[in-house]
């Protein structure tokens, strides 16, 4: 952005790659929050058009403006976020903006290359921007282009044709914990979209598989889907005790796997050891989980060794 009269394409973010979980969990943006998020960013000084990713991996936002608006956008987040995330974010302008946002689609810039995910996730960003009226006609042309891009990349070359996800790398690390998972016991918290991934990567594993979620009926329906079995969330103490490995994944804004909850559920185990994998941004386990005795938990950054 070379002068004031000057528009041109930005970027301002943090990822996977500059960032910790338990950096990027300040930063993620929730579906019930992201509107007023955009509206905000939208009435940003030089700002004339918007898109905001949100992933576990990765928070960006793309926009078209005036000189000094991708600054003045670093410093709503900064505000947003806590002085924490000012070392990690990084800025991109012009075309350097642009084709971060192609090798995003590609899945070319994820923490899993090639994971199938992302280009959905960016289309949901867009989608979102679109019902706020946040885009104009730069940032639809860049992320149409993308997608384009995207399915090129996919259909062209070898990039999807072993497809890995968080969601598969969590039963690849269940599957390395236990060697088998015929007989075992395993529990989705949450019924979202890496919920029912990773359901499908269970299927045909042998392993009973018990769902969770606030909200009884999604459960059932995700049960439905793998011959699994739906317990009330209510029944959350209890299913610890039961489950060998938990893989978590809800849009809750803290923790709902607490420390006193899993010292609880560990000694009604009686120290048999407790797997849990934790999908979710911000996170679903509380800090301190790993210092109890037998709990073994494991966060999106985890699964990159997977």
């Amino acid at each position: 952005m070379a002068d004031g009269s000057q528009r041109d394409f930005a970027l301002v973010g943090l990822s996977h790659k500059t960032a910790p979980v338990g950096v990027r969990e300040r930063l993620a943006i929730g579906a019930p929050e992201l509107p007023e998020v955009l509206q905000q960013l939208r009435a940003v000084p030089g700002v004339e058009e918007l898109l905001l990713v949100s992933t576990c991996n990765r928070v960006e936002v793309y926009l078209y403006g005036a000189a000094g608006a991708d600054e003045r956008v670093q410093g709503w987040l900064v505000a947003h976020a806590g002085e924490a995330v000012a070392k990690v974010l990084y800025r991109r302008a012009g075309r350097e903006a642009v084709q971060h946002l192609f090798r995003v689609c590609a899945s070319l810039d994820s923490m899993i290359l090639g994971e199938p995910q992302i280009l959905g996730q960016v289309k949901d960003g867009f989608a979102a921007a679109q019902r706020e009226g946040t885009l104009g006609g730069a940032i639809t042309g860049a992320c149409q282009a993308a997608f384009t891009a995207a399915k090129r990349v996919r259909t062209e070359t070898e990039i999807g044709v072993a497809p890995v996800s968080m969601a598969s790398a969590a039963v690849e690390l269940a599957r390395k914990v236990f060697g088998s998972l015929e007989g075992r016991t395993l529990l989705l918290v949450g019924a979202g979209k890496m919920s029912e991934l990773t359901a499908k990567h269970l299927s045909g594993n042998g392993a009973r598989v018990l769902v969770t979620n606030r909200t009884l009926a999604r459960a059932q329906a995700l049960a439905g889907m793998v011959g699994g079995q739906a317990r009330a969330f209510e029944d959350l103490p209890q299913l610890l005790v039961e489950a060998d490995i938990v893989v978590s994944s809800t849009a809750a804004p803290r923790p709902i796997l607490t420390v006193p909850l899993l010292q609880a559920a560990i000694k009604a185990r009686h120290w048999r050891p407790l797997f849990l994998v934790d999908l979710a941004v911000p996170r679903d386990i509380e800090e301190g989980a790993a210092k109890i005795e037998n709990v073994f938990p494991y966060d999106v950054d985890d699964l990159e060794q997977v």
